[in-house]
């Protein structure tokens, strides 16, 4: 999802892990370190949609934006320069990544050196990096071997083995130190050709040693996906909870619940692919923009299927924007050729979209939501058995929301001035809705970071969800 959202093929960050991981080899690092080379290169885009709505007020396509800056040929960081003219820039776009990251890693389980290293992704050797300026020593190597890993593979794909090598050398000892930069030099032939031999990284190329054991909750995927849309936050969870509730409804075995839940949590992944602004746009989409939309459950289904567990729950997820009527996309199937559990996820997705206030228009309420989707249902946009469940209330023991285990965390007003900004108000408009004064808010929101441990909103929104306040 993190190569969606910087424009990049969806193995890059795979490639760029093993070769990192392998670099890490090379200089005779232990076990433990190659480990977390491969974790940072592989992770290392993971908070890419927490700031796409900074991104795209300085960029406007957030998503060319952050390619463009990947392919800038300078002797330092491509991200710092194109951003030079920009003020601060630089500074609050990598907080913003480098916290979420962070805390990605956190929630993820991994050890706390890998945590710490995704915490400074855009620091430098010489000291001109983000988010606290470290340089030499003071930065992990691993994030130097994920930095060198990805250079590695843009350059190549873009200028070609000579070139590439060229600008790795160029930026030794000013983005990397040259005792790093030289061993992938001299190795790079033999790893481009390894990957090129093994292009679905399931032989030599790898990475299931690297996270064996390994397992995490899809609710963390699903939160981060919605990161990219401040007005989405949740989004993904009530779809996923709503669909399976359907399923149950429907008398859908146990594993079918679970697969049209899980395909709901991750259905949004491709959505990384497409610019805030395009989502953005009220009114009728440019024939171009609606092009790039309708390949949102294209690139769902492309990510997901590389988690080999996934597989069943990325194709239902390619379905979600399939209609019985044929008048979806990607695929344009008909009713025969959707699954149920597909049927299931669509209208779900819908009936969620409709209750989502947009940037544009309100919120439907419950019932006005219901309404608009029978009458779609009418026409033969969504499967009206499927409706019907969807539009029941769950039975009773079914289901149920789990109470927050940390509701008592934050003050009632901190919780309200929370979920205002979580949907990117702003703390003017947070004072407006709440009948309290701007710096009422300031005070609110600076107590909220301090109980979450957070400095940005993206990561208070993060770890908000995960914990079950919002």
């Amino acid at each position: 999802m993190g190569d969606l959202a910087m424009g990049q093929p969806t193995d890059h960050s795979p490639r760029a892990a093993w070769m990192a991981g392998q670099l890490a080899q090379a200089v005779g690092a232990d076990e433990a370190s190659c480990r977390e080379a491969t974790a940072v290169a592989l992770l290392r885009w993971s908070g890419c949609t927490a700031n796409a709505p900074e991104f795209t007020q300085l960029f406007g396509d957030d998503v060319s934006g952050r390619k463009a800056l990947l392919a800038i040929q300078s002797s330092g960081s491509g991200f710092r320069s194109g951003t030079r003219r920009k003020g601060s820039a630089f500074l609050s776009l990598s907080r913003i990544h480098c916290e979420v990251a962070g805390d990605i890693a956190a929630q993820l389980g991994l050890e706390e050196a890998t945590q710490f290293a995704l915490r400074h992704l855009f620091e430098s050797h010489d000291g001109s990096g983000a988010p606290d300026g470290l340089r030499a020593e003071q930065v992990p190597a691993s994030v130097y071997m994920a930095s060198l890993a990805g250079d590695l593979d843009i350059f190549n794909r873009l200028y070609g083995i000579e070139q590439a090598c060229k600008l790795i050398g160029q930026r030794a000892d000013i983005l990397y130190p040259q005792a790093l930069a030289s061993p992938v030099v001299a190795n790079a032939s033999r790893w481009l050709a390894a990957l090129d031999e093994d292009p679905s990284l399931s032989g030599p190329c790898s990475l299931d040693a690297a996270f064996a054991g390994r397992a995490t909750s899809l609710e963390i995927l699903a939160h981060v996906v919605d990161l990219k849309l401040p007005w989405m936050t949740g989004y993904s969870l009530a779809v996923a909870k709503s669909a399976r509730n359907a399923a149950m409804e429907l008398g859908l075995d146990a594993s079918s619940q679970q697969k049209v839940y899980r395909a709901a949590l991750i259905h949004g992944m491709g959505r990384a692919a497409v610019p805030n602004m395009i989502w953005e746009t009220p009114g009728k989409l440019a024939e171009s923009a609606w092009e790039r939309v309708r390949l949102v459950p294209y690139w769902t289904g492309r990510a997901a299927r590389q988690i080999g567990t996934l597989a069943g729950e990325a194709e239902v997820a390619s379905y979600a924007y399939e209609r019985p009527d044929g008048s979806g996309y990607f695929r344009e199937a008909k009713a025969a050729g959707i699954p149920i559990e597909g049927r299931i996820l669509a209208a779900a997705a819908a009936l969620a979209a409709l209750r989502v206030a947009r940037p544009w228009r309100d919120a439907f309420s419950d019932d006005a939501a219901g309404a608009l989707l029978m009458a779609e249902t009418a026409t033969g946009r969504y499967d009206a058995d499927v409706v019907r469940a969807l539009l029941n209330k769950p039975r009773p023991g079914k289901s149920k929301v789990p109470a927050a285990p940390l509701a008592s965390l934050l003050s009632e007003r901190e919780r309200d001035v929370l979920r205002w900004i979580s949907l990117g108000a702003s703390n003017k408009t947070v004072a407006q809705k709440l009948s309290i004064s701007p710096s009422t808010v300031r005070t609110h929101v600076e107590s909220v970071f301090r109980k979450l441990e957070c400095s940005t909103r993206a990561a208070a929104t993060l770890k908000a969800t995960q914990l079950g306040l919002l």
